[in-house]
């Protein structure tokens, strides 16, 4: 087993770090202050490329696997965790309109999707079905040419600001007759069609150079060309994204890690304390030995479990559930001990270990809580049968 890039991967990720140090990271405190969505910043990413890593070529995107994907996602997440973490959430929406959308869809949306001149959220949770997906209550009518959706989306990245959404509803004759994940269906939706309306936008934590809403539909008409697949098929199509999603998630916990790693080394080499720079300190030295260990293990779990999803390896969804939870996991950790490196100085603003502690705590709730994590991991391994290796 080859754990080295090739230097068609190596090449992409200095592309991507370039960008992430001469585009991202210069401005990335000023977005997170000031709460500015980087439109302009995202369509030069479009650009080069990175809002359609993986769509396929003959859709206009670069075709990648989604490893060399995990690869450049986490070079862009050392610039900016937040705005990279909306460029995975891009790359999603665009994959599945690329892959799933009718002919004339594909040729209505991808080219604009695909160049960042249009900006995608996914619109899938909502109040009362976040973990529980399945659940969601969001309907789509038909009626003639049209789909009528009626409901509510919470927590939507980038809503109010994106020019498209995909969204996931209950179809059936009056939008409920068909339950569970197996009555759901997936939507292209126009951002400004009447009906649909944008709540607050919500305070966080972090992640704060893309915004958070909740998204209304009420009476939306939707044309059926704007259906992707079949009725019924939008929770499969859910989880073919959540998989992949998993490891674009993972990915930016790795790159921020990786930041704040790299920052607490130069500071305590250089940082004096009692006649010495606390690198001299064993307890320094061994923290960073620990740091840099698990962040290395993190890492080649997550590309392992890229090569099982590009392999289509039938226990890819295991994997990626692996990958998620303890790269989330590790990335924090990380971060948080990066920042107690630093001392007083890692809770000021003026550096950024504090933003990236908080930016990649979101990391171990979105695309399914690390709890469901275990569920997923936990079941296959109580399956009779199978053996994870």
């Amino acid at each position: 087993m080859d754990f080295e890039l090739n230097e068609e991967q190596r090449a992409f990720a200095e592309t991507a770090r370039q960008f992430a140090n001469e585009r991202l990271a210069p401005q990335a405190a000023e977005w997170d202050e000031k709460q500015i969505f980087p439109k302009e910043v995202l369509r030069e990413a479009g650009e080069l490329g990175f809002l359609s890593l993986y769509v396929p070529e003959e859709q206009g995107g670069l075709g990648l696997s989604r490893l060399d994907a995990s690869i450049i996602f986490e070079q862009l997440s050392m610039g900016c965790t937040s705005t990279t973490a909306f460029m995975t959430i891009h790359n999603m929406v665009s994959w599945m309109i690329a892959s799933f959308a009718t002919e004339q869809a594909k040729a209505a949306f991808c080219p604009k999707l695909l160049t960042g001149e249009w900006l995608a959220s996914y619109c899938l949770t909502e109040a009362n079905a976040g973990s529980d997906a399945a659940s969601l209550t969001t309907t789509a009518v038909k009626k003639g040419d049209s789909y009528v959706l009626n409901g509510a989306k919470a927590f939507i990245s980038g809503a109010g600001e994106t020019d498209v959404l995909v969204v996931m509803a209950r179809t059936g004759s009056d939008g409920s007759k068909a339950t569970g994940a197996s009555g759901i269906s997936a939507f292209i939706v126009p951002a400004e069609a009447a009906g649909i309306s944008y709540g607050r936008k919500e305070p966080k934590m972090g992640w704060n150079s893309q915004p958070t809403r909740a998204v209304t539909f009420e009476n939306v008409e939707v044309p059926a060309v704007n259906l992707l697949g079949s009725e019924g098929e939008g929770f499969k199509f859910a989880m073919k994204v959540l998989d992949g999603g998993r490891i674009n998630i993972a990915s930016c916990s790795l790159g921020t890690a990786q930041h704040a790693l790299n920052q607490a080394k130069q500071y305590v080499t250089e940082r004096q304390q009692f006649g010495q720079s606390l690198s001299q300190f064993q307890s320094v030295q061994f923290k960073l030995a620990d740091m840099a260990t698990e962040l290395v293990a993190a890492r080649q779990l997550v590309r392992y479990a890229s090569t099982k999803l590009d392999r289509q390896d039938p226990e890819a969804t295991a994997y990626c559930a692996m990958a998620k939870r303890f790269a989330t996991d590790i990335g924090f950790k990380v971060c948080d001990q990066a920042l107690q490196l630093y001392g007083g100085y890692g809770y000021i603003k003026e550096y950024s270990l504090e933003r990236h502690f908080r930016d990649v705590r979101v990391h171990q709730i979105l695309e399914g809580t690390n709890e469901i994590m275990r569920l997923i991991i936990s079941r296959r391994v109580l399956k009779e049968g199978t053996e994870l290796l």
